[in-house]
């Protein structure tokens, strides 16, 4: 019997299933679109049901695939973090998901007592924003959810339950709901007195790698039950560590909907340290890595690069080839300047697609151009902040889908040090299958933990 492990990333564009042998070597992947519903105003949802069925969906399709007589040995999950699903005492979702993007809760989170919002940065590691998933929740509350009793899940684990796992709740996804204090990784008082609910409302703290359950689901193939589950952890985290990039002194750039800076740090930052990296939108929170932490700062640079296509009419990969050689028939910056063409809303609190066009020559290589620049904008103001912290990176790695583009390296070559491009086509689900053999291994979960963060391992990717 052939056995082997497998990752999965619950992205924001695309869900994916990566089957792994044990020792690392890459076998499959198939991908399915997140089935979003998208709403006015920058709204997204999706039901807990279609996240499921989309995990099913592509182990299926897995399963048919694989020669006969596998045996999935385990099965991790990473993917977005403030996202996730409110389970009821009975397991049901008491309201769609809602995307880490979506701006509901703004309001809700402003209105909250002053103090709290005061302390909230420094606490917490995270702005005062939509983002956090404290603000989902006070807009569910809102909305005429009773939250007492109940249980939130960030999407990874939600599907790690839904497969037959408990309610857990993984370090680095739950670092970023708002919930927790990061001097001790704990669950905040004033935050659960502010939603009004009990240490209940997560599940069990838990690192990434670690064993949860054994997958049960009877509409999950025959080969995938009986698998070790695991959470990996927060999707760009995940992805840092397929890559290598899990040292201080390496800036990981992480390009996908989401545009996500990640530096490692050996522990976390002083409060006064957070509140000021929080004021500037960067977070300093839990890393996947059992004890590490990291400073992350995101843009929506990629958010709004897809939408400048969309509005080109470009929604394949020839398209995108074709753009990407005009804009590369260009100089680095364009030959229109910001004055003549601007483009603007990549600020992580932002997302709105905003164009300004005061010049004619313009073309759509123009204006892509003027997106990376933007993306550059945002990124130079980021390592600025994250700078004055701790000291400056000395190379990067970059990765995600937008980096296959050639105009993208060369933009972001010209702002971060020492750019190289991982090869790893699929860095998140690739990590989460790395992190589901680790739950898979016969050593204990803390010493596999340990040989990891001693041998610096770097990944093989070789396809079957």
């Amino acid at each position: 019997m052939t056995e082997y492990v497998v990752g999965v990333d619950m992205g924001s564009t695309s869900t994916k299933l990566l089957v792994a042998t044990p020792e690392g070597r890459q076998v499959l992947v198939v991908s399915r679109r997140s089935p979003w519903t998208n709403l006015d105003h920058g709204q997204a949802e999706m039901t807990a049901a279609e996240a499921i069925a989309v995990v099913r969906d592509l182990a299926a399709e897995a399963d048919a695939r694989l020669d006969d007589g596998y045996r999935i040995s385990a099965l991790g999950v990473s993917g977005m973090a403030e996202a996730g699903v409110l389970l009821d005492t009975h397991g049901a979702a008491l309201a769609p998901i809602m995307a880490w993007f979506d701006p509901r809760g703004a309001a809700q989170i402003m209105a909250t007592p002053e103090a709290f919002r005061t302390e909230f940065p420094g606490r917490t590691g995270l702005p005062v924003g939509p983002l956090a998933s404290i603000a989902k929740l006070l807009h569910l509350r809102d909305e005429g959810i009773a939250l007492e009793g109940t249980t939130y899940l960030n999407v990874p684990e939600f599907v790690v339950h839904a497969l037959g796992g408990p309610r857990v709740a993984e370090y680095s996804l739950v670092s970023r709901t708002g919930l927790i204090d990061q001097d001790d990784s704990s669950p905040w008082q004033a935050a659960l007195d502010v939603l009004g609910v009990g240490e209940g409302i997560l599940g069990a703290l838990v690192s990434a790698g670690e064993p949860v359950g054994t997958l049960t689901d009877p509409d999950m193939p025959a080969g995938f039950r009986g698998a070790a589950l695991t959470v990996a952890g927060h999707d760009h985290l995940v992805s840092a560590v397929a890559a290598g990039a899990t040292h201080t002194g390496q800036l990981y750039d992480s390009m996908g909907t989401a545009e996500a800076l990640v530096r490692v740090l050996d522990d976390t930052l002083p409060f006064d340290a957070r509140e000021r990296l929080a004021h500037a939108g960067i977070n300093c929170v839990r890393h996947v890595i059992p004890g590490k932490y990291v400073l992350l700062a995101g843009t929506k640079s990629g958010l709004l690069m897809r939408r400048v296509l969309q509005l080109l009419g470009i929604a394949d990969a020839v398209g995108r080839a074709r753009i990407d050689d005009e804009a590369m028939a260009l100089p680095v910056l364009g030959t229109v300047s910001d004055a003549g063409l601007a483009v603007s809303g990549a600020r992580n609190d932002d997302g709105v697609l905003k164009i300004v066009a005061q010049s004619d020559g313009l073309s759509p290589a123009e204006l892509f151009a003027a997106s990376l620049r933007h993306g550059n904008d945002m990124l130079a103001e980021c390592m600025a902040v994250m700078d004055r912290e701790v000291a400056p990176p000395t190379s990067t790695v970059l990765t995600g889908g937008w980096s296959s583009m050639a105009s993208v390296v060369r933009s972001r070559s010209a702002l971060l040090p020492e750019v190289t491009v991982s090869t790893h086509d699929e860095g998140t689900a690739y990590g989460a299958a790395l992190f589901a053999a680790f739950a898979a291994s016969t050593q204990s979960f803390n010493a596999v933990a340990s040989i990891f963060l001693s041998s610096s391992l770097i990944l093989t990717n070789e396809r079957s």
